[in-house]
């Protein structure tokens, strides 16, 4: 019987665990009540079009996060290779986790598609940190990599 509750107690302190471990990583991307990309369509960016607004009857997660596609055939191209379309760090400014490791919010707007990966970038106040990121790229990604893999230790 103690070993039944102990037993017990273990998985129950597992399951909690885990709950607040995914929780936790959840809170590393930048969503608006668990949308990604305020609504817009990932797939839309690697198109000649530009980002374009998904349609919420058109939708999908990926870790717990939600996107929006304009059409079926963008949701069906996400669904069947979903890290091929998500922002890198998380939808944050890949300038500012660059340089100093913060998650800083984007305009969804500004991006680059680098290595077929989708980088989205802060630009309001007269400062588009594209254009810093441009001037020393390969730097800043190294750096942004290794600050986005400590955050989701």
């Amino acid at each position: 019987m103690k070993l039944r509750m102990v037993l017990l107690w273990l998985v129950a302190g597992m399951a909690v665990s885990y709950g607040q471990q995914s929780a936790d990583k959840i809170s590393n991307y930048n969503v608006e009540k668990g949308l990604a990309l305020e609504g817009y369509d990932p797939v839309s960016y690697f198109s000649n079009g530009g980002p374009q607004k998904g349609d919420a009857k058109f939708k999908a997660s990926f870790r717990g996060v939600t996107y929006y596609f304009k059409s079926e055939a963008n949701q069906k191209l996400f669904l069947a290779d979903a890290k091929k379309y998500v922002p890198q760090y998380g939808g944050w400014c890949a300038y500012a986790m660059g340089a100093n490791g913060e998650k800083v919010e984007v305009d969804v707007k500004t991006f680059k598609i680098l290595d077929g990966k989708l980088y989205l970038f802060y630009n309001a106040y007269f400062n588009n940190t594209l254009k810093s990121w441009n001037k020393d790229e390969k730097n800043l990604k190294t750096k942004a990599d290794a600050n986005w893999r400590k955050i989701n230790q």
